[in-house]
């Protein structure tokens, strides 16, 4: 009886999954084919039922186009107040966000999931505020229309000829809980566009001739219950998945084809395509690699794979499986699709040999009771097609004589040979053992070189194997010996136990060394994969993404390989790595080109331009091709294995997601870049339009009245005026000071003039600098006698102190005392500027060295915030540090510490007196 557990990484999906949405809200989805068919009108009714309940229900967002019947169904909900934005001299009504996660009701209805919010809101997309409000644990009800489907857009718009420009990406829909159709038939649903209760009457004229055309509506219509179908059949799938059940339900047709080495394959897989027409339904092209199968011959083995290409020319998907007993992996595998029907070919056996071992259509038809089992008769001649085909013929060319892993004929010869070796082996061991062994323990000899053959050489050996060793056993230790003659019958019982048994053994022997050669080559392919996922994650710039994609490419499936990509004109260009194969820059360009302009595969093995040497695969990205990789395998039928298609499809997408990251990085860098380039130009020009401003009023005030009043005005009068238009000219001259300093120390055009100077100096310098701007602040400085020298640009080290106490004076009010201290701390030489002013506000002990940030103080004269920054800057220049805090006291503190070094000795000379 088959296993009826459930698989416990399954279960484990499951529970995950179950808690995930248990913390998460709830997502209802009312879905039609057009507006008008009552998604609204049936939201509400079922918000009003939920509310009868008990629920609280809280209306976010309704649309009703003013249709009364749907704004009755309004009264007696709670409506959220809408956010009034002004956008292009036009108010517009959006959903408020804010306030329905603060509100937090239990329901909320939000109406036209695809709408695009207004520019000023959190999210651009109304979709995303839903995801929001899910996050929060709050459960939605909303309405979508199918033109809105993402994946169906382009269908759409070609269909009506209307491009739909607001749409919902797939995932939201496959990730509700729940979708409800509204369905209404094309006629009614006109006869309520022409009563006006779908728009108003000139719209629903506009409408009537363009969108609302019958045809229009009919595909949309089958759309939006295709869609719907859909959905419920992934959650039938997914239910009977978390529920272990392995019996088919016949709800929605899919054909499972079945294909072997026959030569019936390619008319069944044109008979099952065109069963699929004729029920609408999906179907699926498997091939069972067995362990007796993987020794069928090139020209069977390329006919499979000719066969599955057919398949997928025709539309279907296509997977090869790999099991022992062929029946129960096809019938599991139908079971797991949920497929309705099997397709098999005749049966290959017939009269009593097919009595005798059976058949796969009598196998399946017996086994599979809960499935419709369709035999296609037909025969075709398509294997010496296959000879006859240039793919298959060149492919061969390849193979190379000597490799006996691709000739089974040798390799047969050969496990023959040892099976042979083998038993003569232990017939010479037990002939060892005879004198003090019981005749049992010599045929425990024989089993184990059974064993050993069968898992070395496979079943057909180890089956001789097992007859030699029942002769032999025979002919030299059962009386008589050395005769085939038995003196007892109780040993024909013996041989035929010896013989079933080791047949047994050879058989599963046989089946486990198949099942851990495929589970070694899915390892292999796993292991490729994630080490080449791997090193590309990890890996930054193109160049490099380029060299392990290759590297790895060309390792895995022995090939040449190239990533050839577009220059700027979107022309295909041949890479500039000197490292790039030969071989690989003799690949077409004009192909490579065609394959990147038409993203489809070209080269051997395909259907245009099948006969070249070199495979070229397109390199697919989000928002366009990226490049083409171009490959020369070095065996052509080794690519062309499903497995190994798929693989290489995986290594494709793989890379080219990595190189899109790389340029979507650089993309976003670029445009960071350019966004802090905007916003330090914003923020300069407010800067220097406020700072500048102030300076030239008064500038401009002062003398405009020494002009116009110069007769009126007394000497004293003029002497303040003149004052005044020189501390705002000083003030001006300050500021563009700053800018360029700044400017200059962020190019690195700043050559320190270092020289050993004692501190005091550089102190005294500073304050005779500041002049009248110190004249209501009292400094002082306390500088120890004993301070060390050190190595400093003197004049930039004045700018230092005069904007540490320009800056004191900004935020301090008048009467301050202002502070200075020196002292020296391990290896460096600690100086703090100090005041008593209010002190710098929490949090913002480091955002006060950045370039124009400035503290929002009352009081304060403003600035370009550029001092402190500059201060900064000079430091580090210095090999120092900079930071700031406040006094316990109360009052700023900024610190800066400078390293010290021995200063150089002084030399006395003598002095002599002439």
């Amino acid at each position: 009886m088959a296993d009826q557990r459930p698989d416990p990484d399954a279960l484990l999906e499951k529970v995950q999954r179950e808690e995930a949405k248990r913390r998460r809200g709830r997502l209802k989805i009312f879905f039609g084919a057009s507006a008008g068919v009552g998604k609204t009108f049936g939201m509400l009714l079922a918000a009003r039922e939920r509310r009868a309940e008990g629920l609280d229900v809280v209306a976010g967002y309704v649309e009703t186009h003013k249709r009364i019947e749907t704004e009755r169904l309004l009264e007696g909900l709670e409506i959220l107040p809408q956010r009034m934005v002004d956008c292009q001299n036009t108010t517009l009504r959006e959903f408020d966000l804010d306030a329905a996660l603060k509100r937090h009701p239990a329901l909320i209805l939000v109406d036209e999931l695809a709408h695009t919010n207004a520019p000023d809101s959190r999210h651009p997309k109304r979709w995303q505020d839903v995801e929001e409000l899910l996050d929060a644990g709050i459960d939605v009800y909303t309405a979508v229309n199918v033109q809105h489907i993402e994946s169906l857009n382009d269908i759409i718009s070609q269909i009506t000829g209307i491009p739909v420009w607001e749409t919902v990406p797939d995932a939201v829909l496959e990730g509700a809980n729940e979708i409800e159709l509204i369905d209404l038939p094309p006629d009614e649903l006109l006869q309520r566009l022409k009563e006006g209760k779908v728009y108003l009457p000139q719209q629903a004229e506009r409408a009537a001739q363009n969108f609302f055309r019958k045809g229009n509506l009919i595909a949309l219509r089958e759309l939006a219950l295709r869609r719907t179908a859909d959905r419920v059949d992934a959650q039938m799938r997914d239910y009977r998945q978390d529920n272990a059940i392995q019996n088919v339900w016949q709800v929605k047709e899919r054909l499972l084809v079945c294909i072997g080495p026959g030569n019936n394959a390619e008319n069944l897989v044109r008979a099952a395509y065109r069963l699929a027409q004729m029920l609408k339904a999906e179907w699926v092209v498997v091939y069972v690699e067995t362990a007796k199968l993987q020794g069928l011959s090139k020209e069977q083995r390329d006919a499979i794979l000719r066969t599955l290409k057919l398949a997928e020319e025709l539309g279907a998907e296509t997977a090869t499986l790999s099991g022992y007993k062929l029946a129960e992996e096809v019938i599991a595998y139908a079971r797991t699709r949920n497929a309705t029907r099997i397709v098999l070919g005749k049966p290959t056996r017939s009269g009593w040999r097919r009595w005798l071992f059976g058949s796969l259509v009598d196998t399946i038809i017996r086994q599979a009771r809960d499935l419709d089992i369709h035999v296609v008769g037909k025969e075709s001649n398509f294997l010496s097609q296959a000879r006859e085909n240039p793919y298959f013929s060149r492919s061969r060319l390849y193979l190379g004589l000597a490799s006996e892993e691709q000739h089974p004929i040798f390799k047969w010869r050969i496990g023959h040979l040892w099976a042979v070796v083998a038993t003569a082996i232990c017939t010479a061991i037990a002939w060892l053992m005879f004198d003090h062994f019981d005749l049992a323990n010599l045929i425990m000899v024989y089993l184990l070189g059974v064993v050993v053959v069968a898992a070395r050489y496979g079943r057909s050996p180890s089956v001789l194997s097992s007859f030699l060793g029942v002769v032999l056993f025979d002919f030299f230790f059962v009386p008589p010996r050395f005769s085939f003659a038995v003196a007892d019958s109780q040993y024909l019982v013996t041989f035929a136990v010896m013989l079933l048994v080791a047949l047994v053994i050879s058989s599963m022997t046989a089946s486990t060394r198949h099942q851990a050669k495929i589970a070694g080559h899915r390892e292999r392919r796993i292991a490729s994969l994630f080490a080449l996922s791997r090193e590309l994650a990890a890996t930054r710039g193109e160049e490099n993404i380029l060299r392990i994609a290759v590297r790895h490419v060309a390792e895995v499936f022995e090939a040449q390989a190239v990533v050839l990509l577009p220059d700027a004109t979107g022309r295909i260009v041949y890479p500039s790595d000197e490292g790039t194969p030969q071989s690989c820059h003799g690949s077409d360009l004009s192909v490579a080109q065609w394959v990147y302009d038409h993203g489809q595969m070209a080269g051997q093995g395909t259907d245009t331009l099948p006969g070249g040497d070199v495979v070229y695969l397109p390199l697919p990205g989000s928002s366009g091709m990226i490049g083409v990789l171009a490959l020369l395998p070095l065996n052509p039928a080794r690519i062309a294995l499903p497995e190994q298609q798929r693989l290489l499809e995986t290594f494709v997408s793989q890379i080219a997601l990595a190189l899109e990251r790389v340029r979507l990085a650089a993309e976003a860098h670029v445009a960071q870049l350019k966004m802090e380039t905007e916003q330090l130009r914003n923020t300069l020009l407010s800067a220097i339009s406020h700072d500048l401003r102030t300076p030239l009023a008064a500038i401009v005030g002062a003398s405009s009245s020494l002009v116009r009043d110069s007769d009126k005005l007394d000497d004293q009068a003029r002497r303040e005026l003149g004052q005044a238009i020189y501390d705002e000219a000083i003030r001006m001259a300050g500021l563009a000071n700053n800018l360029l300093d700044m400017a200059r120390l962020e190019a690195g055009a700043v050559v320190l003039n270092r020289q050993w100077q004692p501190l005091e100096e550089v102190v005294g310098g500073a304050l005779a600098g500041m002049g009248t701007r110190m004249a209501n602040h009292p400094v002082n400085v306390r500088l120890p006698r004993d301070l060390p020298l050190v190595e400093i640009d003197s004049l930039m080290m004045e700018r230092v102190f005069a904007n540490l106490l320009e800056n004191a004076v900004k935020y301090t009010p008048p009467g301050t005392a202002f502070e200075i201290s020196a002292g020296t701390d391990q290896n460096e030489l600690v100086v703090t500027v100090s005041d008593h002013g209010p002190g710098i506000p929490a949090g913002e002990e480091e955002r006060i060295f950045e370039k124009f940030h400035r503290v929002a103080r009352e009081g304060s004269q403003g600035g370009a915030g550029l001092g402190l920054t500059i201060c900064r800057a000079i430091v580090e220049a210095h090999g120092g540090r900079m930071w700031a805090d406040n006094l316990p006291s109360g009052g700023a503190a900024l610190h800066f510490a400078l390293p010290l070094s021995e200063p150089p000795s002084i030399e006395h000379e003598e002095v002599t007196r002439p």
